[in-house]
């Protein structure tokens, strides 16, 4: 297992530096000089020439990539010039917040998602069966934004439940007790997750459910309780250890629609902000962190198959 795990972990390594040249180069060619957007609207090109020497934007590409690469290694993401501030301190004072909103969301929908799809594959094609699927599919097709919105409007406007805004604490003990203003948000992120979880859940238990092993435990007259608890549960939940891992980054993007939305002060406020004043550190870094949650995610869900399915890492 550790050789499985040692050439795992080169080869995420190997793909983290090679996203981290397709992310710089790209906003590279978006934004060649931050100057542009810096400094005021006709400025002399003296002046600009002067402001990229002084911040290393006349060097070569790769000269710039190297000094941030090494930047990067140690903790230094950049330094925003629009909010006179250094991106990790940005990150750091919003990455608790973003972490509970997606957590609490993933969390609550594993529990729902997991009996959810077990449930629908043992009473399959029956009545409740059609019911959810059809809930579940309504749910996944709505536009994230669009269904936050109608939740606002019917649960925070027109019958005055919750916020129609999440907590503006920048307290995360206090976010986390702020029920009244977190409640919304985080049920209509557990929703839109459970939506899709819950289809793929259904599936793989009942590829489970046509196994010869379930077959032969309810001939031995095992009960079928113990059936979906011993044997099924645990393999089925092999392919949702994929799926979550790799819906790490994805609940961060996600949380961009959520906190933009809900206005949220957590990392997708913060890129969505970022984007409209064309903050290139902030952008960069946001985007970087996204690729690498996504190779942790990855990485992790590949720990997690190794550990419950030991035939994945003798293979």
């Amino acid at each position: 297992m550790t050789a499985y795990l040692v050439r795992r972990a080169a080869i995420s390594a190997v793909i983290a530096f090679g996203l981290s040249i397709v992310i710089f180069g790209m906003l590279h060619l978006l934004y060649p000089s931050p100057a542009i957007v810096v400094l005021p609207p006709r400025t002399p090109e003296a002046l600009i020439a002067a402001w990229n020497r002084e911040h290393g934007f006349d060097d070569p590409v790769i000269v710039q990539y190297l000094r941030y690469v090494n930047q990067v290694l140690h903790g230094n993401l950049g330094y925003s010039y629009k909010l006179n501030e250094s991106v990790t301190t940005l990150l750091s004072q919003r990455w608790a917040r973003s972490a509970y909103l997606s957590g609490s969301s993933l969390l609550l929908a594993l529990l729902i998602a997991m009996p959810l799809g077990i449930f629908q594959a043992v009473r399959r094609n029956t009545i409740s069966d059609h019911v959810t699927t059809t809930a579940a599919f309504t749910a996944y097709a709505i536009p994230d934004f669009f269904f936050y919105l109608i939740a606002i409007q019917a649960l925070a406007l027109t019958f005055p439940v919750f916020g129609y805004e999440a907590s503006q604490s920048s307290s995360v003990l206090a976010v986390m007790l702020d029920w009244h203003d977190m409640a919304l948000p985080i049920s209509c992120s557990t929703l839109l997750i459970v939506a899709g979880y819950s289809r793929y859940m259904r599936s793989s238990a009942m590829d489970t459910l046509a196994q010869d092993y379930i077959t032969a435990a309810r001939a031995k007259g095992l009960p079928e309780r113990l059936v979906l608890l011993r044997h099924l549960l645990r393999n089925a939940c092999l392919p949702m250890a994929t799926i979550v891992g790799l819906s790490i980054p994805a609940l961060l993007a996600g949380n961009l629609v959520a906190e933009v939305v809900f206005n949220y002060n957590g990392l997708g406020l913060l890129f969505y902000d970022s984007l409209q004043t064309e903050d290139y550190p902030v952008l960069l870094a946001y985007t970087l962190v996204g690729g690498l949650l996504t190779i942790a995610g990855n990485f992790a869900a590949d720990i997690a198959l190794t550990v419950a399915d030991p035939r994945i890492r003798l293979a």
